[in-house]
């Protein structure tokens, strides 16, 4: 018996084009890893020593205010630094690259790795889904941790890079457990590169039939 469109959403658990592919990236090769956050260990003394000196020997209950709003701005870059030193920088711009990055981002999601994928991610990132709905960076990064299991295959990769732009293309195919097809989705992703890597702008996917027969 043929699945319906939404039977076979709903098996698959996606919210978004990306979100499609949750399990067809997990079987290729896995995403060079993040820097720990004890990487960051000693940026992060130097910071906790200014803050430190910031509060002492407090004149007033102004200097307190105007100390504490600095100490506020010192936390805020502390936290944009570390998040980009986790992001990888200098990648190359060729096509081999952009398919190197959807097998990362295959397997970051195979590992409910949110922080990993949202390296791959502009903030303005967009996803046309199979059912022609849209969804945002936000959405996508949300629905990772819930992300239902599964076995997918990427096939027919390809990529093109002009200049500062490019996109990947690639069929996916979910199976379950028992090797049964549940769905085929064409996808393309939309690369721009900014601060020294690759970052999607947008995805679509059309769904290609139904299950397996």
């Amino acid at each position: 018996m043929e699945l319906q469109k939404e039977e076979v959403l709903q098996r698959i658990g996606i919210v978004g084009a990306s979100a499609t592919r949750v399990n067809a990236k997990s079987i290729v090769r896995v995403e060079a890893g993040r820097s720990p956050v004890t990487t960051q260990s000693p940026l992060l003394g130097c910071y906790v020593f200014f803050a430190a000196a910031l509060l002492v020997s407090l004149n007033s209950c102004h200097d307190l205010d105007v100390r504490i709003t600095t100490l506020l701005a010192v936390l805020l870059a502390l936290a944009l630094s570390a998040f980009a030193a986790d992001c990888p920088k200098n990648q190359p711009k060729t096509e081999a690259t952009l398919i190197e990055l959807e097998n990362n981002w295959a397997a970051a999601l195979s590992r409910k790795d949110a922080d990993a994928v949202a390296c791959l991610l502009a903030d303005e990132f967009e996803d046309a889904d199979v059912d022609g709905s849209l969804h945002s960076r936000s959405q996508m990064l949300e629905h990772i941790p819930h992300r239902k299991p599964g076995v997918n295959h990427l096939s027919e990769m390809r990529a093109h890079v002009e200049g500062n732009s490019g996109f990947t293309r690639g069929l996916a195919t979910l199976v379950d457990a028992s090797g049964k097809v549940i769905a085929r989705v064409r996808f393309t992703d939309v690369f721009t590169y900014r601060d020294g890597r690759w970052q999607a702008l947008a995805g679509h996917e059309s769904l290609l039939g139904e299950a397996s027969r």
